[in-house]
Order: C-alpha cells, then structure tokens, then sequence
C-alpha cells in the first residue's frame, strides 16, 4: 500500500514499534491489517502520560493506512463514572485524533463468562476459596515456586456449579475467585494461577445490576483485543511482565473458537515502549484524585495538574504536545523527562500561534504632558508577526487589530527608573524609548519633572513628551534611539484583569519517589504523605490592565503578553472580568 511504501523510505524516522509494525505488513501478518485500541479506564481524567499513549496508538494507525478504536477498560464497577468516559472523548478530540468506533470491555463481559466456563470445562480454571492473605503465602517468590492451592484438584461440575453462584449476588466478596490453572511453579510469577474472575455485588454503569462477578483486567485486555481484530496492542513497560499472559489467554480464546490455522499469524501482537515521565509531576490517577478531594487544587482542570483538561486549561495547544512527545520519542527504558523540555516545546508552538497584545501587570501611570487631552489615536498592532502561509510569506491581512492611543497610559513600573545607568534602556530622567506601535518619548532631565511619588517614596506617575513625528508608519519612526521598546495601554480604554500566575506544584524533582518514602518512614497515606512535597507558592493572582481588544478573546485563545510570556483565556473570564492563566514565560526560567 502507498502509506507503507512511503514509511519505508523514511526508516530512519520510524520509532521501534513503527519498524516492528512495517515488518508485520511486509510479512503479511493478519492479512496485511493495522488496526489499534487506546484502552484507558474511565476511573479519571486522563494526564499527560495518557497523551503519549494515544500519540502511540492513534498515530501508528494513521502511519499506517490502519485503524484505531477507543476502548473504555470498564472492569471495575467501583470507580468508573460516565463522567470520566465523556472526559476521555474529549480529550481525545481535542489532540486531534478520531477513533474508528468506540467499544467497552463491557461489551465483552458475555463471551468472557462463556470463555470462562470453557476454561473451567478444559481443565484450566477452577474456584478457590481461600483468602487472599492464604493465596499470597502460596505465590512464592521470583526465586522459589509456589504451592498448589488445597482446591486446584477440585472436580469441574463443582468448580462450573460455585462459578454460576459467583454472579449470584448472594456470595460476600473475597469468599471465592476463579482461577486460571497454570503453573505454580513458573519462573513468571503471573503464570502462577493467576485470578480470572472476583465477586463485587455493585451494579455496572452500563451493564447495572446484570453481573456481581466480574473478570480481571488480564483476563479482559488480551481476549477483547481479539474479539476487536486488534493487530497491535501498544502499552508501557509494566505490562511487560504480563506479556506471556497475555498471548496465553488469546491462545486458549483461539482454541475455544476453533481458529487454530495460523494462529501465530493472525493475533494481537503486545509491544511495549516506556511511559512518559515528568520531573516535578506527579502522574497517578488515584494521587491527583486525592488532591482534587483534599481542595489542594480546584479540581481535575486546574492548570497546575498533568491532566490533559488542566494542560489545556493552562494553555498549551495540542500541537505543542504533540511536538514533545516527538521530541522525547519511544524507547524500552523508563526516564524521568525534564519539564523544561515541554516548557520550551509550548514557546516554540506558541510563537507562531499566540495573538500578540499588550497587558500591564505591574501598572504605573505614564502621562504624557505634550499630548492633546481627550485626544484619541486608532493604532494599528499586529496580531502574530510569525505567521505564514504556506510558501513561508508573512500573513498581513487579518493579522491585525485596533489599540487606542491617549494621553494617559499604563506602563509597567519596572520600566522607570530614577538612577538606572547608562545600561539601564528605559525610561529615566533624560531617556528616551518607543512606545510599540506608537510614539518615541522622552522623559525630562529631572527627576523631580520625571515622577510623582506617594508619600512613602512610591513613584505612582511619571511624565514624558511625545515626538508627533515618530509614529510608526511615520518617516519619522525611523529614528534611531538607545532606549528599549516598551508595551502599553491607554488607561481610558482598558479593562481590568486578573492574571493567574503558575508555578510548579511540587518542590521535589520526583515526588513520586519522595512521597513513597515519606510514607515508608512515617506510616501515613494520602494527602498527609503529600503536604510536605506541596509548593505553598504554586499560585499567584495579580490584577493588570489589558487592551480591550484581548478582553473580547474568547476561552482558550492563546495569547502573547508582549515582553511578558503566554498566557490563555480562561474559561472564567468574561469581557467585564477577563481571566488569564500564564503558561510559560518567554524565555526558560531559572530554578
């Protein structure tokens, strides 16, 4: 086909398990087929990590000419929530890719129970009733082999009779599983008897009260990719201890439909490549539920958590994701990636794709005493001077919008100084700079003419003269100055904003590792295992002034605060309260 002969003249841009998935089609494996599955549990919202994964699965399919399912890993009744499945789908969308058809391990539970039955029939499963602290002594270790369980013998009618009561609702849980029988003695300690089915007793959010018996993930995962026509199922690392298992089970499936010609030819093949890690991040589903609940953030959304809601929140496009995960690539070896690195891959997506505009965060006021009061100038800014069309030519028309100019301007207060120096390039007595899209002024040679201060020594107003002839557009702007280009807004017509300001949220590099230990020395779980770790600084609210062209942007615009760094519209604002949240800054900060 076109799209695997042009990926073959690309080999040296192939990641591993895109090489491995080519030689599949050359080789002719499940008929020449790629089709994929993101499997995530709807248990949460999903993170960061998530967003390589679906990278992973949605991209080889695409490569490929293939196809790619969403599959909600719906095997556990006590967290899973509709609320997460539709948070899951949007996500999704939002990165940019489309499923083929969306299924539910759910969808499967029926020919799971018959599968099951069949195992037990076969000799391959049986009922136990021990308690999981007596299964757990019987396991072994990675060196010595396990002990049969006193009930691996029973008789299968008795063993078919205690499954059937398993899905009664009449069974506590824990009083009896179903478990595959393999070897106890395997150098794989999965192998080891390992547990098909346990009893819940809680309805289903799609199945409600239909099952009380419910399959393991190992006994769902393989058995669905087949039932599905999954050619290549892609997971992380810690999967790799089940990889046996897996091939084990869709075997005995192969051999309970009958379909055993070409069976190493026409089955899901697992591959696995390592997660995406975070330094300062932590990434746990259960971790970032604990401080949804706890209120150490407000909610799964809050621009200081990896959920892939929040990172949106926050600002970054999917585009700028999509770049890092590019950028950190696939290998068989976990790594602890450096934020700094998805920090830069947002500058780099944003500079072509942020509006440009002017907010004063740290305002004083500029008065410009040669201007004519009540005087208005309409001025022209460009909105991104990085955009392109397709044959690299800068885009001007629509790239622009209104500001207005006036006497009275907001300026930010590290923008004057009294003694600054011959280095210092802005404002001062004496000193002269251009105003961005604007004029070029001069401060008065005083300091008392410069600046007004409060009585405590604050300057709260500084005065300059404009030179009408310097407008830029005008030939007069062309005049070369030493002073610096300052960014600015007319004090008449702004808005008042608040600016959510972003830190990370952890103080460690791996607070994963941190609270682990924290929690082996000192006996505590959850939140209090957490406070330690917690940066008490991660958030800043500060108000500012914002032309009003910007306050009329609308949730999740990206933005550039000129000299300052991007910043998003949040879904709080509104034109009378416009809400924005700092992305990164424009330059890589200091730690």
């Amino acid at each position: 086909m076109a799209v695997t002969e042009t990926a073959s003249t690309e080999k040296k841009s192939l990641n591993f398990i895109e090489q491995r998935v080519e030689s599949d089609l050359a080789e002719g494996k499940n008929g020449g087929r790629i089709q994929t599955r993101f499997p995530p549990e709807p248990n949460g919202y999903l993170h960061i990590g998530h967003a390589k994964a679906i990278a992973m699965d949605f991209g080889v399919a695409e490569r490929f000419g293939g196809t790619c399912c969403l599959r909600m890993d719906d095997t556990n009744p006590q967290k899973e929530d509709h609320e997460y499945v539709e948070a899951i789908k949007h996500d999704i969308e939002w990165l940019g890719y489309k499923w083929d058809k969306i299924t539910y391990a759910s969808d499967y539970f029926q020919d799971l129970w018959d599968f099951a039955v069949w195992c037990i029939k076969q000799g391959r499963a049986y009922i136990d009733q021990q308690t999981s602290e007596e299964i757990a002594a019987q396991k072994g270790t990675p060196t010595q082999p396990g002990t049969n369980s006193p009930y691996r013998d029973r008789p299968i009618e008795e063993s078919l009779a205690l499954f059937e009561q398993m899905n009664s609702g009449k069974l506590e849980p824990g009083s009896m599983i179903l478990r595959a029988k393999i070897d106890m003695a395997s150098p794989n300690m999965h192998f080891r008897d390992p547990i098909m089915y346990r009893i819940l007793n809680m309805p289903h959010i799609r199945t409600a009260d239909k099952w009380n018996a419910y399959p393991m993930y190992d006994f769902t995962h393989g058995q669905s990719d087949y039932l599905e026509g999954v050619t290549h199922s892609i997971c992380t690392l810690e999967f790799v201890p089940h990889h046996e298992l897996y091939d084990l089970f869709v075997t005995w499936m192969k051999e309970w439909k009958g379909e055993t010609d070409n069976i190493e030819d026409n089955r899901p093949r697992q591959f696995e490549f390592n997660k995406l890690n975070l330094n300062y991040t932590l990434m746990s589903k259960r971790n970032l539920l604990v401080l949804t609940k706890e209120g150490v953030v407000s909610g799964w959304d809050d621009p200081r958590m990896p959920t892939i809601c929040g990172i949106r929140r926050r600002g970054y496009s999917p585009e700028s994701l999509r770049l890092f995960i590019d950028k950190i690539g696939y290998t068989t070896f976990d790594a602890l990636n450096d934020i700094k690195l998805l920090e830069a891959s947002a500058r780099e997506d944003l500079n072509v794709r942020a509006q440009r505009v002017s907010a004063v965060l740290n305002p004083v006021k500029l008065v410009i005493t040669n201007y004519p009061e009540n005087q208005v100038e309409e001025l022209t800014a460009i909105n991104n001077p990085e955009l392109r069309d397709t044959e690299g030519n800068t885009i001007t028309e629509g790239n622009t919008h209104t500001i207005k100019f006036s006497r009275v301007l907001w300026i930010e207060g590290e923008d004057f100084m009294e003694d600054g120096g011959k280095k210092f390039q802005r404002l001062g007595p004496g000193k002269e700079v251009r105003l961005k899209n604007a004029y070029i002024i001069k401060c008065p040679d005083s300091v008392e003419e410069s600046c007004i201060k409060d009585a405590e020594g604050n300057i709260i107003e500084i005065h300059a003269e404009y030179d009408p002839e310097s407008r830029s557009g005008m030939p007069g702007a062309d005049r070369k100055i030493k002073g610096k280009t300052l960014h600015w807004v007319s004090a008449d017509h702004c808005v008042e904003a608040e600016v959510r300001n972003y830190d990370r949220l952890w103080t460690c590099e791996n607070p994963r590792d941190a609270i682990k230990q924290y929690e082996d020395e000192h006996g505590t779980r959850g939140i209090e295992s957490m406070r330690p770790f917690l940066n008490p600084d991660s958030l800043h609210i500060q108000k500012g002034y914002i032309e009003e062209w910007a306050a009329e942007q609308k949730p999740l615009t990206y933005l550039q605060f000129q000299r300052t760094g991007y910043f998003n519209v949040d879904p709080d604002s509104t034109p009378e309260h416009p809400v924005y949240n700092k992305t990164v800054s424009l330059k890589e900060a200091k730690f």
